[in-house]
């Protein structure tokens, strides 16, 4: 999922990391940072990280004014950090303090490691210092992200991306698998191990967020497509072909094609075999465990094709979707 660097712990006491603060930044992601790299370690008989918070105010009100964060160092801080955690917030659109942004800068320019929880992403960028790199941020972002900041390499299907010095996770709880994943890179897996155990989290988990990545059925701006997306869906189990579908619509398959590419921003053979995708994905959360009946009642043939299809789709297998949403996981 990530390139590993060469960035280490500092010899000369124990790795610094900083959380910068401010105005709506998310709690959850600032819980998380605490969890992991704040926190005593009397299961491992040593503190793993010297960590503190800053922010450029004395008071910082935090995300849809939940609550006031006081009694943290001032922004200064972040400069003495081997590691600078900078602040994420859901109003992506709003420019980040110029104060923040150049504390961001100056830890970029002498070797800090950095890190962006989910919005993070657009702070590091608006600093400057994602240009031709990689980094990801939560998919309901990715467009709005592209849109202003092209020169970055966005990578919207991975839970995080580890480019060296700047680190980015995709999502809120993608957090705690950036920070353990950090953990794993500064101590080693053994002691990466026991904080994913204290923290009751999967030290690697599978898959990236293509597979939370909400699809609803689009709007159509020329109806005369919904007429056979509703046959196609009630017969996902028959050999159904792209042929077969232009002929239900009375159309040529190149007209067919154009009408899909047009109205779904796809084409008939990816929209049908998401449909069967996802008719497999609902059969297994409903708790069919033959992958095989599976594979048959959603038109996916094989088990051996549904466990690719998955694989390549979602980033996980039917085992480990059915571990995860099937009807003994709720």
């Amino acid at each position: 999922m990530a390139k590993e660097s060469s960035h280490a712990v500092r010899a000369a006491g124990p790795h610094r990391v900083v959380v910068i603060v401010d105005e709506n930044s998310n709690p959850f992601e600032l819980g998380c940072a605490t969890e992991v790299f704040g926190l005593r370690r009397p299961e491992i008989g040593r503190d793993l990280y010297d960590f503190r918070l800053c922010s450029p105010e004395p008071r910082t009100l935090m995300r849809d004014g939940f609550f006031t964060l006081t009694g943290v160092a001032a922004l200064e801080a972040a400069d003495e950090a081997d590691t600078v955690i900078v602040p994420n917030r859901p109003d992506v659109e709003v420019p980040r303090r110029p104060a923040v942004l150049n504390a961001v800068r100056r830890a970029h320019a002498r070797g800090a490691r950095l890190v962006g929880f989910c919005s993070g992403a657009f702070t590091l960028a608006e600093a400057g210092v994602l240009d031709g790199r990689r980094a990801t941020a939560h998919w309901q972002w990715a467009d709005s992200f592209r849109a202003r900041f092209p020169s970055v390499r966005l990578e919207p299907d991975v839970l995080f991306v580890d480019d060296g010095d700047i680190l980015t996770a995709a999502g809120s709880a993608a957090a705690l698998d950036l920070g353990l994943h950090l953990v794993r890179r500064d101590h080693g897996a053994e002691i990466a191990n026991s904080v994913s155990r204290r923290l009751v989290f999967a030290a690697h988990r599978d898959g990236g967020q293509r597979q939370f990545v909400e699809r609803p059925m689009p709007d159509l701006p020329d109806e005369s497509l919904a007429p056979v997306l509703a046959w196609a869906q009630e017969r996902l189990d028959a050999p159904l072909t792209v042929s077969d579908l232009a002929a239900r619509a009375a159309v040529s398959p190149a007209t067919l094609h154009r009408r899909f590419r047009a109205q779904l921003g796809t084409t008939p053979l990816a929209w049908l075999t998401g449909e069967r995708l996802a008719l497999a994905c609902r059969l297994i959360e409903r708790g069919e465990s033959r992958f095989d009946v599976v594979a048959r009642r959603s038109g996916l043939g094989t088990a051996a094709h549904l466990r690719a299809l998955m694989r390549r789709e979602t980033g996980i297998t039917p085992s480990a979707y059915r571990r995860r949403f099937g009807p003994a996981a709720t």
